[in-house]
């Protein structure tokens, strides 16, 4: 046997997901909430680099240039996951610093920067979980059409084929997108996340070439031998504020869930998706071979839950009682009148909070899917102006969040559902996206200055109780 060959063999018995009987935990960042370095080492620029200079696009006019700081240097942020003592780094690629013109030409120094993390984290026995795609398309591809166009989920799939070349020998956990919804209704539809456009109904075709990107992508690692595919969907619980909203309610549920779920299980997209979404019945569209090609595609799934969705019907006072209400509307195309009614508790940023919500999605997920489950994300933005005498964040509203999302997912497991993994958002205060710099959901904080990182109680309270789970 070959070193390389035994070298391989070694990396493939480390920790993947977990066998199901003990919940794993773990903590997540994403590329450009974290990374800065926008130009360094040959990187091209990404729609984000591009959305974030219009005026008006993020609350505090920030961007992701500086972020964290976390390139070209991971250590402080490797240092950070290894003492909370999780199993699982759950990370995302910069797919412009790999490749600057979003295909072709390879930027070896990108990928070195991935070899970094990867190397890093298994020197310190935790799992590298790899996201190729959260939401940073290389602007190049965006000038083509972006995710409106076919050629960009045959990019992405040749994306994906360069980095496990680079990494497969030592990541085992792979996730393709996170968040599609994002991506094809905030990004083509609503308008308010990268490139901000606002097509109505052309975003479901953003959303089906993101689950064909998906699809051509898992089939590309599974050709190579990745070991466990999954995707990422923000999926969550549509509920009908009252009896006269369900039927605006099931639109929503399409929008936000089963179009993702219908082709990854079913291999195609039920009525009452069509019904909302005529778009998806252009066979220009979705070709022959599309939906076979997803379903069955994935592994395993990640779930990213915050808060549930409450609707009710709009109507013309609407915007005088709650202004942020139906904001959100634009992001479901083709579903007419629903408007958003989260109730309180909130966190910081006007999501309810619902533990409920969690275990009522983990259950009937795992009935509809069948596959494993892993909480991909979940955390709270807070306002942390509680000071310690350290000078550290005494959050103790976010640990209250995470102690009964907790809960929620042990009730979920004791219900059968099939979760292995908690991963936790976010490890640091990073650029909260349109938000900018103005909501925190790490559990370190970020000095905007100097960029010193300090643990908050929360970090302090997730290590404890993973030490106590393990035991």
């Amino acid at each position: 046997m070959s070193a390389a060959m035994d070298h391989h063999h070694h990396h493939r018995t480390a920790p993947g997901l977990a066998d199901g009987v003990h919940l794993d935990f773990g903590i997540a960042t994403a590329a450009y909430q974290i990374e800065g370095a926008p130009t360094a080492n040959g990187k091209g620029p990404s729609i984000w680099d591009t959305f974030t200079r219009v005026d008006g696009a993020v609350d505090d006019a920030s961007d992701g240039s500086v972020a964290c700081g976390s390139y070209p240097d991971p250590t402080s942020d490797l240092e950070l996951v290894a003492d909370l003592g999780v199993a699982h780094y759950r990370f995302s690629l910069s797919w412009p610093r790999i490749q600057p013109d979003g295909r072709g030409r390879v930027e070896p120094r990108g990928l070195d920067y991935y070899d970094r993390v990867v190397d890093g984290l298994l020197a310190r026995g935790t799992d590298p979980m790899l996201t190729l795609y959260h939401w940073d398309l290389p602007q190049a591809l965006e000038d083509e059409g972006g995710w409106l166009v076919r050629s960009t989920a045959e990019a992405f799939a040749d994306y994906a084929a360069v980095v496990h070349d680079r990494l497969g020998d030592r990541v085992r956990t792979w996730a393709t997108l996170n968040e599609p919804w994002c991506s094809a209704y905030l990004g083509y539809g609503s308008g308010r996340h990268a490139p901000g456009l606002t097509l109505g109904g052309k975003a479901h075709r953003a959303a089906h070439h993101l689950l064909l990107g998906h699809g051509m992508a898992a089939e590309r690692l599974h050709a190579a031998g990745a070991d466990t595919v999954g995707v990422v969907l923000n999926l969550t619980p549509v509920w009908p504020d009252s009896p006269d909203a369900a039927e605006v309610a099931d639109g929503v549920d399409a929008i936000r869930n089963r179009v993702w779920l219908g082709p990854l299980v079913d291999g195609a997209y039920d009525a009452g998706t069509l019904r909302v979404a005529p778009e998806l019945t252009d066979p220009d569209l979705v070709r022959p071979g599309d939906l076979e090609l997803v379903r069955g595609s994935a592994d395993w799934l990640g779930v990213n839950y915050y808060t549930p969705a409450r609707v009710a019907l709009a109507s013309a006072d609407d915007e005088a009682t709650d202004p942020g209400g139906d904001a959100e509307a634009e992001a479901f195309p083709g579903v007419e009148g629903a408007r958003f009614a989260p109730r309180h508790p909130r966190t910081a940023i006007s999501w309810e909070i619902e533990p409920a919500g969690l275990e009522e999605l983990l259950v009937d997920t795992h009935r509809r899917t069948g596959l494993p489950l892993v909480v991909t994300e979940n955390g709270a933005a807070c306002a942390d102006t509680t000071l310690l005498p350290d000078g550290s964040v005494d959050d103790q509203d976010r640990v209250d969040y995470l102690r009964t999302h907790l809960g929620a997912i042990d009730r979920a497991r004791d219900a059968g559902a099939d979760v292995r993994t908690y991963v936790v958002w976010t490890l640091l205060d990073n650029f909260e996206w349109s938000h900018g710099y103005t909501q925190t959901f790490g559990l370190v904080g970020v000095d905007r200055d100097d960029l010193h990182r300090t643990p908050k109680a929360s970090y302090h309270w997730l290590a404890r109780t993973i030490r106590e789970r393990s035991r």
